[in-house]
């Protein structure tokens, strides 16, 4: 995904500022980086495309987008941190712009359930809106992550004042429950390397679906395990098996798969749905 705060130049010579500064009231306003403040004429084109790109954000109006302009803020996490725990006060909703986010429930008796591991480009907070502003669930980093942070007022203030976002809010729901459908799906039907394999066709950049690519993952097979619904040595088989049937190269955090479309054709067999899935649009 591309930015586009500044001009390309202005964007390499400020960047180390903007990774400094997790309280920048607005990083895509150039005067911002100098004094703090926004100057109150941005619009969607000084907004970056990763917040522009999202569903939830299309397509609103010029004043939408000059009030999260005005309210979007940059923050840096670091591995291991916690950002919020589940049933804490809703403030804030991100939209992660590199590195990785565990979202997980806890019991009474302190057992962890992985709901889900995001990466670039995701959202999590957003649905405090309807849960009473309260998170559902606990947030942490799992590695080095920077992410855009937005107030839940501002969401709040979206809705009430832009058809076009409550819209876009409902369908990215809608979205959310397609996949989670999915999900249970998945279990019943896939196998482990199959579910593994549509875990990486979900990472993909939209632009590759053919062809190579190479996917950073967290190094953390626990964490991968208990994101898939699946015991750690189940998830040492299953990649090993992904080895020998589709040569695919896993060192360390990064797993390179040769040939795509014979990974889609793989995890795909065993699904009611077709690549890239409806909720991935």
């Amino acid at each position: 995904m591309a930015h586009s705060y500044l001009d390309k130049n202005q964007f390499e010579f400020k960047k180390d500022l903007l990774y400094k500064s997790p309280m920048l009231t607005n990083p895509s306003c150039p005067s911002s980086l100098a004094t703090n403040a926004c100057c109150g004429t941005c619009d969607k084109h000084n907004l970056p495309d990763e917040i522009t790109h999202l569903l939830v954000f299309r397509d609103l109006s010029p004043e939408s987008y000059e009030l999260i302009s005005q309210q979007c803020s940059t923050v840096s996490f670091g591995h291991g941190q916690s950002i919020f725990l589940q049933d804490d006060p809703a403030d804030y909703v991100y939209v992660i712009r590199s590195g990785w986010i565990k979202l997980y429930r806890e019991t009474i008796d302190g057992l962890e359930a992985i709901i889900d591991i995001l990466t670039r480009g995701h959202v999590f907070g957003d649905t405090s809106i309807f849960n009473e502003n309260i998170y559902q669930y606990g947030a942490q980093a799992v590695e080095q992550t920077s992410a855009f942070r937005l107030p839940l007022s501002l969401f709040q203030t979206l809705l009430e004042q832009d058809p076009k976002f409550s819209l876009n809010l409902m369908n990215t729901m809608a979205r959310y429950r397609r996949e989670q459908d999915k999900e249970v799906e998945h279990r019943a039907l896939q196998n482990a390397s199959q579910r593994i394999a549509c875990f990486l066709l979900r990472l993909l950049p939209a632009a590759h679906h053919a062809g190579t690519y190479t996917i950073h993952i967290p190094y953390d097979k626990l964490l991968l395990a208990g994101r898939l619904g699946m015991k750690p040595e189940t998830l040492s088989r299953g990649l090993a098996r992904l080895k020998d049937d589709l040569d695919i190269i896993v060192k360390g955090g990064s797993v390179t798969i040769p040939d795509i479309k014979a990974l889609m054709e793989y995890a795909c067999s065993a699904c009611t749905h077709t690549f890239p899935c409806d909720d991935m649009k």
